[in-house]
């Protein structure tokens, strides 16, 4: 399994970003993925989820109406929309395997991107 994150940034209060995770060495299409972050200091925090042909997808309150979780399973890619970014978003960004809080599979994986929201 190998998933490598990028899109992250440092942004403004209130702009937005979009962050891409490339997948490979697994059959994308059929499992459902999710993004995490962490904060410094602090562990890792379950964002958003997505089951393997984007009929559902879940949202922690924290980001819910502000995040947007999709999928291209054509060119095994996951991404996420982040819109109204706050400076508690600032965090390191991964993608994993699972679709929810209590699924999602960690360690992540990758390397992960990063996100600073500052003024």
């Amino acid at each position: 399994v190998q998933l490598l994150e990028s899109g992250g940034g440092s942004v403004e209060p209130g702009d937005s970003l979009i962050l891409s995770c490339a997948a490979s060495g697994f059959t994308f299409s059929s499992v459902a993925m999710s993004w995490v972050r962490q904060a410094p200091g602090k562990g890792l925090e379950w964002v958003s989820g997505i089951s393997s042909q984007s009929v559902m997808s879940y949202y922690a309150d924290s980001v819910k109406g502000r995040f947007t979780i999709s999928r291209d399973n054509a060119n095994d890619t996951l991404y996420l929309q982040m819109a109204s970014l706050k400076p508690e978003d600032t965090a390191r960004y991964y993608c994993a395997i699972g679709a929810t809080q209590r699924t999602v599979q960690t360690p992540p994986p990758g390397q992960g991107t990063q996100v600073t929201v500052s003024s």
